[in-house]
């Protein structure tokens, strides 16, 4: 090996081990009702997820898992801090949830958080938009 194949292979794993540590493995996704779909309501939400598992929120603060949160039509300006009240908690560890909106156009955001509602770093997030018939 001369002095350029044994630079070239040090940079290389120097970017492999620069690279940033994404929550790639971790996700939630809205997978009832679809995106853009046209709805009577009541709309009965569902989430899927990968790398987290899903508990009660009585249960704490536990690495790896937590439980869903809903919000409608926008996100706290921040996620560093628990998820209010007004939003639709999931707690009790439950997957799916019956929505009574209004006629028009919603944005639902799925929001994976520990025990204490307080989201994770990076956020684990999903979000559709429908629509409700009058």
């Amino acid at each position: 090996m001369n002095k350029n194949s044994i630079a070239v292979g040090i940079v290389f794993v120097l970017m492999i081990l620069s690279q940033p540590v994404w929550a790639g493995d971790r996700a939630v996704k809205i997978i009832q009702p679809s995106n853009n779909e046209q709805l009577s309501s009541p709309v009965k939400v569902c989430m899927k997820v990968s790398g987290i598992i899903v508990e009660k929120a009585k249960k704490g603060i536990n690495e790896g898992r937590g439980h869903h949160h809903l919000l409608l039509n926008s996100l706290p300006a921040d996620l560093s801090q628990p998820i209010g009240k007004q939003e639709i908690h999931m707690g009790d560890g439950s997957k799916c949830k019956d929505l009574k909106l209004v006629p028009g156009r919603h944005v639902i955001y799925a929001v994976f958080a520990y025990g204490n509602h307080i989201p994770y770093d990076p956020p684990i997030t999903d979000r559709i938009i429908i629509s409700i018939k009058d």
